[in-house]
């Protein structure tokens, strides 16, 4: 039996060698796995012409994954100092990487990639539009930006990032509403500024069903662009965003209604009082389709810094429903980043997508832990769960009964040294004095409740 995309073949009962490949990776049942993907809800980017893929699922019950984003720009055209980067990327887990060349031979280091890359590979076709033609923007055709996705589909590209929720209606409504920011996102400001200058529809919403004929045909994963995310925590959840969101929610049904995979992405800038609503919103919206975020960036007060805040806000927000992150570097919102910021700005979202799996409680997400526990030679019996000082953890063995004489209840002392040397104070009554030395000397008392009155915290105590 043929199909078209992972997509048909689940809803046909295939079972494709990349679902094999998932399943192994995810240690997720068959059954299961073919169940999410006919549902949308797990997407497997693998375009049928990227032949040295190793492929991913993205998604619902699946580890959190993360994107690498890196390209060649007029202020940076070195293909050696970028395939730095992706080796980089791929040396340090990185599950996918998005080509944003915006200067240059585009198309040969985006072929390239495609014959030598095994992570999965994503572009963003509107930023190629405008170096391929080399022209005015208004003056690129309809058609003409219809055929740089069917390129990039027949290069061999996994997914494509298209800006179709800004329409004519989100974009007077976005002019209605004015933000501090603006439109941040770049494919997003390109097409708006076309359709500004045309007085157009814009031609990925327009000729949409024709996009998906395209994503249909190769198997290329469609991620819904957000151009109206969020460039700052003030413009977050504003309507701009959220009349977009809708928008997306209505291309993601007409997308699977044509088997095609579909990945929806999401904010941005972000106040950590806002993510867990705005990732439930979306999975109600988008109908359970995988969430691709940017961060989400939880203040706007630290460029240079930025990898740590966006990694706060993805581990919260891959908690409470994103499947993908889009790393940040250090370089964010100053410069283009350097191999050395590529890897500041994959470990830290590898933690955050780590700690969001833990937190979870996916099934193998400690499996990392213990093995840096394994590889420090560490033995694992000795990482136990946590419990409170005075609980009863049990009996001596049989071993240690036969060679005292006797059996006893053991209790889980206080377990900081100063805690168990004041236990262990051989006092008959509450009026003592205990001295402490070990890691530091102490004096004290002992109290059933403590002393915070304004005299003891004068006197540091």
């Amino acid at each position: 039996m043929s199909y078209t995309t992972q997509m048909d073949a689940a809803r046909k009962g295939i079972f494709t060698e990349e679902m094999q490949r998932v399943c192994e990776y995810e240690n997720i049942r068959k059954e299961e796995l073919m169940d999410l993907v006919a549902k949308g809800q797990v997407a497997i980017p693998a375009n049928k012409n990227h032949k040295c893929l190793k492929p991913f699922g993205i998604g619902s019950k699946l580890k959190t994954k993360i994107n690498v984003n890196l390209g060649t720009s007029k202020d940076c055209l070195d293909l050696d100092v970028e395939m730095e980067k992706v080796n980089a990327a791929i040396n340090m887990g990185a599950e996918a990487i998005m080509d944003l060349s915006s200067y240059g031979d585009t198309k040969k280091f985006r072929r390239k990639l495609t014959a030598e890359c095994p992570a999965v590979l994503g572009t963003v076709p509107i930023y190629d539009a405008v170096v391929y033609y080399n022209k005015a923007l208004k003056d690129i055709t309809t058609d003409e930006w219809i055929d740089v996705v069917r390129m990039h589909a027949e290069d061999g590209v996994d997914f494509m990032t298209i800006h179709c929720g800004i329409n004519r209606q989100t974009a007077d409504r976005f002019k209605q509403h004015l933000r501090h920011t603006n439109i941040v996102s770049r494919g997003g400001s390109i097409i708006f500024a076309w359709m500004e200058l045309t007085g157009n529809e814009n031609p990925f919403y327009e000729r949409y069903d024709e996009i998906l004929d395209i994503c249909e045909k190769y198997d290329v994963t469609i991620s819904l662009g957000d151009a109206c995310r969020p460039g700052s925590i003030e413009d977050a959840g504003d309507l701009s965003q959220i009349s977009e969101l809708v928008a997306l929610g209505e291309l993601t049904q007409r997308a699977w209604n044509h088997n095609v995979q579909v990945m929806v992405e999401g904010p941005g800038h972000m106040p950590l009082n806002q993510i867990r609503a705005n990732m439930e919103i979306q999975q109600t919206v988008c109908k359970g389709a995988p969430f691709y975020v940017l961060g989400p960036l939880v203040t706007d007060i630290a460029p240079g810094y930025d990898h740590i805040t966006s990694a706060i806000g993805g581990a919260i927000a891959a908690t409470y429903g994103a499947s993908f992150l889009c790393y940040v570097t250090p370089a964010e919102h100053l410069r283009l980043p350097t191999v050395d910021d590529v890897k500041e700005g994959i470990i830290a979202s590898k933690i955050a997508a780590h700690a969001a799996d833990v937190a979870k409680g996916l099934p193998g997400a400690k499996d990392w832990d213990y093995e840096i526990i394994d590889r420090l030679g560490y033995p694992r019996r000795i990482f136990q769960k946590l419990i409170m000082p005075g609980t009863v953890v049990g009996h001596l063995t049989e071993e240690l009964q036969k060679e005292v004489g006797f059996d006893l209840e053991v209790v889980a002392p206080a377990t900081h040294d100063t805690g168990s040397a004041v236990l262990a104070v051989p006092a008959n009554d509450d009026d003592f004095i205990y001295i402490s030395s070990g890691t530091w000397s102490l004096m004290g008392i002992e109290r059933k409740t403590p002393d915070c009155s304004p005299k003891s915290c004068e006197l540091n105590f």
